[in-house]
């Protein structure tokens, strides 16, 4: 297992090149089942959550191959229509299988997905709007055993809430499915903007997405078609923020700043200075910084996937500043690490009061507890007096591709050990 070793105190600034999203990378390759055509994938992060997408489409039957950033699978017949636990208990978006199965096979066995420990994230969303098309369900063994013998059919199906899995789900399915689907309060995510584009590049009739009501005609069979990732807008606020915890600036390149909005709203209340390119985004250290109040919200509202990287941040900030998490229940599961460091941070239920001061952090030994909280202790430790080791960064490698050397890139002493 490997640890991140943080020489702190120094200033970063630079430059350094947004990799491809994983989390719009992920249902996008899932989206492979839906064809028997060979499709080709560019801008794939290199990260363990693709290299376990990839296992599990090969188990599935695919010819799956990923050199540096391309990726081509091609899946002529499916073999197996299972998802095994062994694969899916590291990547909840592996329930991203059942959907293309179901309108494929018509019959899929995927394990009750695992990933990170940040909240129940049920899949019963999932499984309401996918027996709204005929498809059937029985839990047992740990497994959903799903079928719809008579093929997949369009309905009309309104999320109670704007589930982004779900949404994806839905909509994959539907693409096969017999007549018209119609998906309301649907998840408006970038991510579901670059699968949509990416099924109708293979044949498939979707208009709406980006808005609340997706319509999806279904088509008989989808083709094969070259497939662009969009740039990781997690992966780019949390460089963003490298450079002006320090003391310095960022100029992360290859992003949209329309997918990043509320985000950079937020630094722009701290007093953060923000310059925008044709496709770069550039920040600094203001000379007034101070205290802000934000919650988290489905998207175009703040993500909660950047929600520990700003707390971080906001941990130096003079001042009292407030969290309200509105998405997941145990996503400040960092808080007791960043405090380790010298933060000085309370939670009370879905809220997070902030008191900040300027130079708080110290080196540490801290632990990873998922994904976005590593990224957060990677962070403050750059900031940090000494040096901070973090450990368990396996979460890490799940959603960075090889973030100490962006880090570094940025005049960051950052590096890798076996423990």
């Amino acid at each position: 297992m490997d640890k991140l070793v943080i020489q702190g105190g120094k200033v970063l600034s630079g430059t350094v090149r947004a990799s491809g999203s994983k989390n719009a990378a992920l249902p996008i390759l899932f989206a492979s089942i839906l064809s028997s055509k060979k499709l080709i994938f560019s801008r794939v992060p290199r990260l363990r959550d693709i290299s376990t997408t990839l296992d599990l489409l090969r188990g599935l039957g695919a010819r799956a191959e990923q050199e540096g950033n391309l990726v081509e699978i091609e899946i002529p017949k499916l073999n197996s229509t299972e998802a095994p636990y062994d694969l899916v208990r590291t990547m909840r978006a592996s329930i991203l299988v059942l959907g293309p199965l179901l309108a494929r096979e018509g019959r899929a066995k995927v394990s009750l997905p695992g990933g990170c420990a940040i909240g129940t994230r049920p899949v019963d969303l999932h499984l309401e709007g996918l027996k709204k098309m005929g498809a059937e369900f029985e839990l047992k063994e740990g497994y959903i055993w799903g079928s719809c013998s008579g093929g997949l059919r369009g309905a009309e199906i309104e999320f109670r809430f704007p589930s982004v899995g779900a949404t994806e789900n839905i909509l994959m399915a539907a693409t096969l499915a017999r007549g018209r689907t119609v998906i309301k309060n649907a998840a408006c995510e970038p991510e579901i903007i670059n699968l949509a584009e990416a099924l109708k590049k293979m044949g498939a009739k979707i208009s709406g997405e980006g808005s609340d009501e997706i319509l999806i005609d279904g088509v008989v069979s989808l083709g094969g078609a070259d497939i662009s990732i969009m740039f990781d807008r997690i992966e780019a606020g949390t460089l963003l923020l490298a450079g002006p915890i320090t003391g310095g600036s960022t100029r992360v390149e290859g992003v949209d700043m329309g997918c990043l909005g509320a985000f950079v709203r937020e630094l722009r209340a701290s007093g953060m200075h923000i310059t925008e390119g044709k496709d770069f985004l550039e920040a600094r250290l203001g000379d007034n910084t101070r205290a802000i109040s934000f919650k988290t919200d489905p998207y175009p509202g703040y993500p909660t996937d950047l929600q520990a990287q700003l707390m971080a941040y906001l941990a130096q900030v003079p001042g009292t500043s407030s969290v309200e998490e509105t998405i997941f229940e145990n996503r400040f599961m960092h808080v007791p690490e960043l405090n380790r460091m010298g933060a000085t941070i309370n939670t009370r239920g879905a809220r997070a009061e902030i008191s900040g001061k300027k130079n708080c952090y110290s080196g540490a030994v801290v632990m990873a507890t998922d994904l976005r909280a590593s990224a957060s202790l990677v962070l403050a430790g750059l900031a940090a007096a000494g040096e901070t080791q973090v450990r368990r960064i396996y979460h890490l490698d799940r959603g960075y591709e090889e973030i100490e050397k962006k880090l570094q890139a940025l005049n960051g002493t950052v590096y890798r050990v076996k423990e």
